[in-house]
C-alpha cells in the first residue's frame, strides 16, 4: 500500500459543525471506500437510528459519540452484507511481530500484525467494532486498509 493508503482512516469533520455527519476524504484511491461507507452512515442517520428528530439539521448537531456510533454501524452493516448476511470478519492490528519472515518474503510490519475476529451475529460484530472504533478512525490506525481486509475476509476469497 502507498503512503496515502497507509495514512487513510475514517475521520469525520468536526462535531457540531455543518458537515459533522460527513467523512473527510483525501485524494486518491481511498475515496471510493470512504464514499461507500459514507452512504451507509447517511442511511443510518436518516432512516435507522432512533431519535426525537429526523430533520436534516440534526445531522449538523452530531457529537463525537454519535459520529463513532454511526461509523460503527456503517462498518458493521457493510461487513455483514459482504458476509452474505451470515458472518462478518473484523481485522485489527496486534502488537509488533518480532519474527523474521520466511525466505523470499518481505515483512511489511503491517500485514503480519493483523488478527481476525469472526462473528456470526451482526449485533456482536457491531458491538465489537464500536468497542474498537479508534482502530478505524485514529491517526496512524491504517483504518481504511483494515476495513478493506475485513471486507475481503467477510466476503471470503472464494466468493
Amino acid at each position: 500500500f502507498s503512503c496515502e493508503w497507509a495514512a487513510a482512516r475514517f475521520s469525520f469533520h468536526p462535531p457540531h459543525s455543518a458537515l459533522a455527519y460527513a467523512l473527510e476524504a483525501g485524494q486518491g484511491g481511498t475515496r471510493a471506500i470512504l464514499a461507500a461507507v459514507q452512504a451507509h452512515i447517511i442511511t443510518y442517520l436518516l432512516f435507522t437510528r432512533q431519535t426525537e428528530s429526523a430533520h436534516l439539521e440534526r445531522l449538523c448537531r452530531m457529537g463525537q459519540r454519535e459520529q463513532g456510533q454511526a461509523l460503527a454501524t456503517a462498518l458493521a452493516e457493510t461487513l455483514w452484507a459482504a458476509g452474505g448476511g451470515g458472518r462478518a470478519v473484523v481485522c485489527l492490528i496486534t502488537a509488533p511481530v518480532t519474527r523474521t519472515p520466511p525466505e523470499g518474503y518481505r515483512a511489511s510490519s503491517f500485514t503480519e500484525r493483523i488478527r481476525l475476529f469472526e462473528f456470526s451475529e451482526k449485533a456482536a460484530a457491531q458491538g465489537f467494532i464500536s468497542d474498537h472504533i479508534n482502530s478505524f478512525k485514529g491517526k496512524g490506525s491504517h483504518g481504511v486498509i483494515l476495513f478493506l481486509y475485513s471486507l475481503l475476509f467477510s466476503r471470503t476469497l472464494e466468493r
